[in-house]
Parts: C-alpha cells; structure tokens; sequence
C-alpha cells in the first residue's frame, strides 16, 4: 500500500510540482483540484480538501460543503500536463464530527454495488471489459443560440472530403460504412491510436487492441482486458481523459457522443461481463446452452427484465437513442443470443474456455457515469439470479436470427427498447426498487437524476433543429 513517504518518493524523482485532484461529478466528467507539492502532507489523507458539491450536482447550495480524500494508490504521473504533475483519484465524504462517505458519490454506489453482491453470497469479484468506440475529426464547431443552432464536423478521411483540390486530398478518403478494420493509407489515425494505447498501458490500463470502426468519417475503437467493476470503472474515467487529451494534443478532437454523424455507426460502450467465486467462474457450464450457467441465464434474464429502466443510467442522453435505431448494428429490440449483433445481449462465440465464458450488453454508451452504470448492470442482474429469472420463459430467446429483418409481425411480438430518454426515465421512475436494494443506490440519487434527465431532455426538446427548417419552413 502506498503511503504519503511514498508519494514523497515519486514526487522527488519526477521532479513533480503540483499535485492534482480528480474527483467526479454526477454527469460523469472529471473535475479537478491543484496544490502545490509544498503543500502536500498526511493531514489531506485525513482531512481532505474542500470543495462545493452543488457545482458538482450533488447538494444543496445551502448544505453544500464537502471534501475530497484522496487515494495514494491512485497516483500517477499525469502525461498531459505542462507542468510536472502527480495525479490521484479518491473519495468524496460529507463533514460532520467524523467524516463520512457521501452516499451519492458514483465510486461510492459501484463499490457498495459489490458488496451487495458478495453480501448475498452470489459472487465475490464481477469482471467486465468495455468496448470503447469513439470520433475523430480535424475539427467540430457548434452553436445554439435563439437566431442560429447548427453544428459542423470534419475529418479529411471522410468520403464528402474526396472532391477536395490540394494537396491535402491524396485520394484515400474512407467509404460511408466502410471503416472496419480498414489500413494504412486510409487509416490515417493508426498512430494517434497507438499512443493512447501507450498512454493506457503506461497509466495502468490492459489494452486489448485498437482498430478503425466501422463510421468512415472517423469512427474509431480501443478495447480493455477484463477487470474488476470498480477498478474498470475508474480506468474509464482514465480512458476517455487519455483519448480526449491525446487527440488535443494532435491538433484533433475526439468525442464519444453516440450519434455524431447522421447515417454513419454511433459510438456504443459495449460491456462485457461475468463473475467469479472463490477463483471459480459463475457463469460457466458446458451442458448449457451456448456453455452458460444456469445462473448467467438468470443473470440475463435480470438485465432484460430491467433493460428499459438501465438505459436510463447506460443511455443518458438524448442522442444516446439516435445511435439506437435499426441498421446500424446497434441494438433496438430486447433479447439475447450467442453471436448476434441485432440482440441487445451478445454472447461471444470465441470465449470457450471457462474462465472467458460471458455476454456483452450492448445498449450503453459513453455518456453514462460508469460508476452508476456498471453498478446498475451489477445490481440488475443480482436481482435476476436472486428472482431467478428465465430469459427463455420470459419470451426474450435465444434469437438465434437479425432481429432487423424479421417480419413486422414478428417485430411486433418482441419487446423494444426505449426509443426515448424520456421513455427510459419513465421506466427508471417505475423500476428502480432494484438498485435501491441493499442501500446501493440512495433513492434521493435516483429522484436527483430523474429530475435533472428531466430538465434536460425538456430542453432539448424545444430547440428548433435545423432539420425542421427543411421540412415546415415553406409550409
């Protein structure tokens, strides 16, 4: 375990100068705190730093003080900073004569998320690995004002650049749809992939591979080896600080907004999953259909039966649910299957061996706060295995066919998942008595998220988009 000598130690030999603060906000994004390393000594891993919570969504203006404790674990050398830098994560508590751990703090939900889960007996460790797709463009420009909204985008290797004169235009533009895998020269951000790779590896991150997405105009994904739910939950926050500020620093921008491109492939954050107990795999069974457990199926059957609810903390976006249509292999009905890409629960056909035996739920995406995401999934399936709760006799498959091309009264037979973030909130409002189970997720989070979803999806809403100038101007 490290200790304030040792991050003495590594600040002398790295010749650090400041010492920053991540902590994170309701939304999911990091804010951040700096002090000189004059300043640093043991009382901060006492006492913490201060800060207002209201800025971050969490509290009252009224009742707004907090502080912030940091992890020694945590720390480490932040590769972005102009300044010798240490950076550490930690804890958020609400001051009272003794300190205590604020309730509503996403790592503070995932890590009681896990408890709960070994409380009742189920598993003691859940690992999953998420797929990480995101943009790069060369620019982005946007604006929402009352007399002009628009927003404008670009990337060279986009096919609406290939009619370009210059000598910027060399001819490998990528085709609309036609970025899978595709190399050098086309893959023009292979190098720029490679050094957020180096950045993750260097910060802690197991980085599977990277590759160019399937969106031509700039769609790009880096997927992480499975680890443990809370720990993956802060390597995500490392991931999308490292991709976004690599790119900063190439002159680009890289987002993970779901649906930045109309008619290309949206980003997901597809989540691979399965647990372990005492060593041994849960989810593992040779005679069962597609080598599950009869307890993954239960899982599963947790995931599917609470899905419209999830989406809620996994989708929370409004742009979250224009990537969730049909014909990008995104999912839009609720059901699973051993290789489908139309099934909102995928279930790998290369993991055999018992150890890699797991699903993936693909519906979420980047924008969600992993913290409350990956524990609602967590907390979503415990309550599948606690009910037991058959996927099969529920109606939702296997579907072992594209879910996309079945007949519309076929269609019609199965369920779909929330077209809307309002549906999803709707859901959320009559389904959550899941995630408040065990104390995990306080239901003054819940209502605090549901309000906030709320006003912000109403806001939205009543933007006039350009699209409808289109169509109702002349009207």
């Amino acid at each position: 375990m490290l200790n304030s000598t040792d991050i003495r130690k590594v600040c002398s030999e790295n010749g650090i100068r400041m010492i920053d603060f991540k902590m994170t906000d309701l939304d999911g994004r990091w804010r951040h705190i700096t002090i000189p390393v004059e300043r640093f000594n043991d009382d901060i891993f006492v006492y913490g730093i201060g800060f207002d919570g209201s800025n971050y969504g969490y509290a009252p203006v009224e009742k707004s003080d907090m502080v912030f404790i940091p992890d020694p674990e945590t720390a480490v050398v932040d590769p972005f900073t102009e300044i010798p830098t240490l950076t550490m994560c930690g804890n958020v508590c609400v001051i009272g004569r003794e300190n205590t751990p604020f309730d509503q703090y996403p790592r503070n939900v995932s890590l009681r998320a896990v408890e709960y889960m070994k409380s009742e007996g189920i598993a003691d460790e859940m690992l999953i690995g998420p797929e990480f797709e995101f943009h790069l463009f060369d620019n982005v420009s946007y604006m929402v004002e009352p007399q002009k909204t628009s927003f404008t985008v670009d990337t060279r290797q986009a096919s609406w650049n290939s009619g370009i004169e210059g000598p910027q235009n060399a001819g490998f533009q990528v085709p609309k749809g036609g970025g899978y895998h595709i190399a050098a020269p086309h893959d023009i951000a292979y190098s720029l992939r490679s050094k957020m790779c180096m950045y993750m590896q260097d910060w802690g991150v197991d980085v599977k591979y990277h590759h160019h997405e399937v969106g031509g105009s700039g769609q790009m994904e880096i997927e992480v080896e499975l680890g443990d739910m809370v720990d993956m939950a802060d390597k995500t926050m490392i991931i999308k600080y490292i991709i976004q500020n690599a790119a900063v620093k190439e002159g680009k921008t890289a987002t993970f907004m779901p649906k930045p491109i109309y008619g290309e492939a949206g980003n997901g954050m597809h989540v691979h999953m399965l647990l372990m107990k005492d060593g041994e795999p849960v989810f593992y069974d040779e005679n069962g259909y597609s080598g599950l457990s009869k307890t993954a199926h239960y899982f599963i059957g947790g995931l599917l039966k609470h899905v419209a609810s999830l989406c809620a903390l996994t989708n929370p976006s409004t742009n979250s649910f224009k990537r969730l249509v049909p014909g990008y292999e995104a999912p839009v009905t609720i059901g699973y299957a051993t290789s489908n890409r139309s099934a909102v629960i995928r279930i790998p056909a290369y993991a055999k061996s018992p150890k890699a035996k797991r699903f993936e739920l693909r519906n979420p995406d980047a924008t969600a706060n992993p913290y409350y995401a990956y524990a609602a999934i967590l907390m979503a399936g415990l309550d599948g295995i606690k009910n037991k709760i058959d996927p099969s006799v529920n109606g939702w498959g296997p579907y072992d066919c594209n879910l996309y091309e079945l007949p519309e009264e076929e269609k019609a037979k199965i369920q779909s998942l929330p077209k809307t973030l309002d549906e999803a909130l709707d859901a959320l409002e009559a389904d959550h008595d899941y995630l408040t189970a065990g104390g995990v997720f306080p239901e003054r989070l819940i209502q605090i998220w549901l309000e906030r979803k709320r006003k912000e999806s109403l806001e939205i809403s009543q933007i006039p988009h350009p699209a409808e100038f289109e169509k109702y101007y002349d009207l």
